[in-house]
């Protein structure tokens, strides 16, 4: 038998805007649904007095505003503060409050740059590609930490490919991914830098491009049929599906 959540009845009638995704939030259930699937992107657009307040005032949570701020004077750490919001809401059980705080800690573990990447990782999958790329190229302009495998800097150059081929701009996502490829040596970012440098430059110019590595007319070969799939089918649907489908394919490719 399933068990029933009784929500807070209060709606507020000024919303909180969450500034990084231009998202409006209007109960303390929106609130905790925002914190716990997006632990990654956790800054100060959550962690402020300006929250403090409008939990207060819109939301009549006195007791849990108090203690929101008191976290805050006391420089309680990010983990003290969304922990104090999510038990407050009374929707999530123990054992899920418990998850919620194992993978804060292992958040906490991570070297800074490894949260950085993470928070990267998260705004491109949410469709935030520009702020994706401005932390992905903070990441790879800052001094490297030498405990860190360099290959965990190749795959941030090929996250960088794949938000810039998101957004069409297939001369810098070639860049990036012959970067990862130089670091990581892995023949799918070798994939991803030919499908780029197809669409960016001339026949003539591609063509020359593939006579200078012998792998790299074979690898073309494999795109090509790869794509081949995929266009047999396009007469099939609208041009909104084609488009799409277009999509996808760069991404199964790369």
């Amino acid at each position: 038998m399933g068990s029933l959540i009784l929500c807070h009845e209060k709606k507020a009638k000024q919303s909180y805007e969450i500034t990084r995704i231009h998202k409006k939030i209007y109960t303390i259930e929106e609130l905790c649904y925002y914190i716990s699937n997006n632990l990654y992107l956790i800054d100060e657009t959550i962690v402020n007095k300006q929250l403090c307040d409008w939990i207060m005032e819109e939301l009549g949570m006195d007791n849990l505003a108090r203690d929101l701020s008191m976290c805050i004077r006391k420089n309680g750490s990010v983990e003290q503060f969304i922990l104090l919001i999510l038990k407050a809401s009374a929707i999530y059980t123990e054992q899920e409050i418990r998850k919620i705080e194992e993978l804060m800690k292992h958040l906490k573990n991570q070297k800074d740059v490894e949260r950085k990447k993470c928070k990267a990782d998260n705004l491109l999958e949410s469709g935030e590609v520009e702020a994706a790329i401005l932390v992905y190229l903070s990441i790879i302009h800052e001094t490297w930490d030498e405990k860190l495998d360099h290959k965990f800097y190749g795959r941030v150059y090929a996250c960088l490919g794949a938000a810039y081929g998101r957004m069409f701009l297939y001369e810098e996502a070639s860049k990036m991914y012959e970067a990862a490829y130089q670091i990581c040596e892995e023949e799918c970012m070798v994939k991803a830098y030919l499908y780029c440098c197809r669409h960016y430059m001339s026949e003539e110019e591609y063509e020359e491009l593939l006579l200078h590595n012998g792998m790299y007319g074979k690898l073309d070969f494999e795109i090509r049929e790869s794509e081949q799939e995929i266009l047999d089918h396009m007469e099939q649907i609208d041009a909104a599906k084609q488009f799409k489908l277009y999509k996808n394919n760069y991404r199964r490719v790369c």
